[in-house]
């Protein structure tokens, strides 16, 4: 079996359990011991915050001692820093170069990135930039940030100013979108082939998250994703956000340089990403799979948990003694 490691597991069970039946042996790493996707892996191990000094060094010991071949990185915080130890985790790690990672977590960086190879994205300023007639409404938005936090609509320049004002975190203006929202979900292998892009409506979403939403077979929209991925390049799992203004533009918002929170829908729809993250691991090369997925695939998210309770031959740890599933079955 190939040892795949998850750093920053967090809530994302759904991608352990999804790789676990692809065939992985999953070892899942966080800093939280209650976070709930250590307890779906085969084996957990509580890690360092990613700002610790030691934390590549604690990866890599993990590396070594479980064979891991690949390394999957689950949220934004430690891609840039997980690519710049690569050497010493012994692993590959999939995501693109660290330049990437960062300039993709940095949606001003990033608007001008995508500018750079003809993408379109809505006009985009920093605060001592703006322009004499300003296209409202407009958002201000964190450069960096996740979950749609510190995001503000403003109708006027009396709004504007006072969100400038207001927000906490380092901010960029942006135009509005005004048309309909998609997301593509995007694999691509370490050279920067995309194998895969799958549009999906965003029904619903709540604090950034897609919890509603369907697989959608558009041709316009997987061209977009192909292009987009192999321009920058991107390397393994992205999400990349884009709107489809009335005039037919689509405009690129966002490229999160990760899997998505809306995983689970490619999965269900055949997107095979898991089987194709494990073929790379083992150096093969696999064929891209552009259109190979089920349309009209809905998913709708709901909560589930894990119960816990002291482990007897772990002083100060914990094991799960409830699966989710038989917790819902019992209600």
């Amino acid at each position: 079996m190939t040892a795949v490691l998850f750093t920053c597991a967090g809530q994302r069970a759904d991608m352990i359990c999804a790789f676990k039946a692809a065939g992985a042996f999953v070892v899942a790493s966080d800093a939280n011991p209650l976070a709930p996707a250590l307890y779906h892996a085969d084996v957990r191990a509580i890690a360092p915050r990613v700002d610790d000094p030691g934390y590549i060094a604690a990866l890599a010991a993990l590396v070594r001692q479980h064979d891991v071949r690949l390394i999957v990185p689950l949220t934004d915080l430690d891609g840039a820093i997980l690519q710049r130890g690569r050497a010493e985790l012994g692993a590959l790690v999939l995501a693109p170069s660290p330049e990437i990672v960062e300039r993709m977590s940095d949606k001003y960086a990033a608007a001008l990135e995508l500018a750079k190879h003809d993408i379109a994205s809505p006009p985009t300023w920093l605060p001592d930039a703006l322009p004499a007639e300003i296209p409202f409404p407009v958002l201000v938005k964190a450069r960096k940030g996740f979950g749609s936090r510190n995001i503000y609509r403003c109708e006027n320049r009396e709004e504007l100013d006072f969100f400038l004002r207001y927000t906490p975190a380092e901010s960029m203006v942006q135009r509005c979108c005004q048309g309909e929202e998609f997301s593509i979900d995007i694999f691509c292998d370490l050279d920067g082939r995309c194998l895969g892009a799958i549009p999906r409506t965003m029904i619903e979403s709540k604090g950034g998250e897609s919890i509603k939403g369907m697989t959608i077979m558009d041709e316009e929209l997987i061209a977009l994703g192909r292009r987009a991925a192999e321009a920058l390049p991107l390397a393994g799992p992205s999400t990349l956000q884009c709107f489809r203004e009335p005039d037919g533009t689509l405009e690129v918002t966002d490229v999160n340089t990760r899997f998505g929170g809306a995983f689970p829908l490619p999965t269900a729809a055949g997107s095979q990403y898991p089987q194709l993250a494990l073929a790379i691991a083992r150096g093969e090369r696999p064929e891209p799979r552009l259109g190979q997925f089920r349309a009209g695939v809905t998913m709708t998210r709901f909560f589930s948990h894990v119960a816990l309770e002291p482990a007897p031959d772990e002083p100060g740890g914990l094991r799960a003694f409830e699966a989710p599933s038989q917790a819902l079955r019992d209600g």
